[in-house]
């Protein structure tokens, strides 16, 4: 997106960029929400530089009554939030107008998590036999094996993977660094569209730099992007009558819900999905304990007698 922000916007967004390491995808995401803000602020016959608390009071409740989703709207001021901040410590203005403005709660949502039947069932729904849909076998393998972001997954490059010692060297939120392993069955369909089927798909000249490093590629010969990744993902999901509840994040989820499932450690597994806070990984031993009492009312005979 390339919606020109008056100059402090800019500012803040190139400092984003350079200063505190955020990725393309975090920053056209700050640059939406500062847009929709900066938009609302003209209509207000406002601005940045004088917007006071009750405008930005206003805002949120405009926000609400529009519809926006509860997580939309926090995202957004947070994104406000921070904008103003670094005004404040620029010297741009002297006040924070949002430092006062009330929060937006968002309710604890819980994963909805495939079974092991749904993934086997999906995986075993590609028939590889072609570079494409060794590629789409691969991907889908590697998300659910690893748990990785589909952003992680599209911006994997070859010297990422270290395919004799099954680890994959992901960079999550924040450009921070992580080192995940992978199983033989993810093992095995990557050496498979490595070897058989990404050589097919490769152009005669790359079109842009880092596409010959791409793990994963389109058509076309360019990284896949991840809205191509989405569309794959959703394509094998409605092949076995999932697509109403399949999506990257998905896998993700369904990887961290049956390593816990299966006894993993919490703090491991909060490594392996790339967490900052233990409390969001948290969340997954609420499905499993869900899924435990589900088991359990299904299959002991006295489990709802009184």
């Amino acid at each position: 997106m390339n919606e020109l922000l008056p100059v402090e916007a800019e500012g803040f967004l190139s400092w984003m960029a350079s200063e505190r390491g955020r990725s393309r995808n975090t920053l056209a995401a700050y640059r939406r929400d500062l847009t929709g803000y900066c938009e609302w602020l003209v209509v207000q016959h406002s601005s940045m530089m004088v917007v006071d608390r009750a405008q930005l009071d206003q805002f949120v409740q405009s926000r609400r009554a529009s519809g926006a989703a509860p997580s939309s709207v926090a995202r957004q001021l947070a994104a406000i939030r921070m904008l103003h901040r670094f005004m404040v410590e620029e010297g741009v203005r002297l006040d924070n107008p949002s430092a006062d403005v009330e929060g937006v709660r968002v309710p604890a949502g819980i994963p909805h998590p495939l079974s092991e039947a749904e993934i086997d069932a999906l995986l075993a729904a590609v028939v590889a036999t072609d570079p494409a849909s060794l590629r789409d076998r691969a991907l889908l393998e590697f998300l659910y094996a690893t748990g990785a972001r589909i952003s992680e997954a599209c911006d994997l490059s070859l010297g990422d993977l270290d395919r004799n010692n099954r680890l994959v060297r992901l960079f999550g939120k924040g450009a921070k660094e992580r080192i995940v392993p992978f199983g033989r069955a993810a093992a095995a369909t990557m050496d498979e569209w490595l070897t058989s089927g990404r050589q097919h798909l490769e152009p005669v000249r790359w079109a842009r730099r880092g596409d010959q490093e791409a793990v994963f590629l389109n058509t076309r010969g360019s990284r896949l992007s991840r809205q191509a990744a989405w569309v794959i993902v959703k394509k094998y999901g409605g092949r076995v009558g999932l697509a109403d509840k399949l999506s990257p994040h998905v896998l993700r989820h369904s990887c961290a819900t049956h390593l816990l499932d299966h006894g993993a450690d919490l703090r491991i597994v909060q490594e392996m999905l790339g967490h900052a806070s233990i409390s969001t990984t948290q969340v997954y031993t609420k499905v499993s304990q869900e899924r435990l009492w589900q088991v359990y009312r299904q299959a002991h005979p006295r489990a709802e007698q009184r």
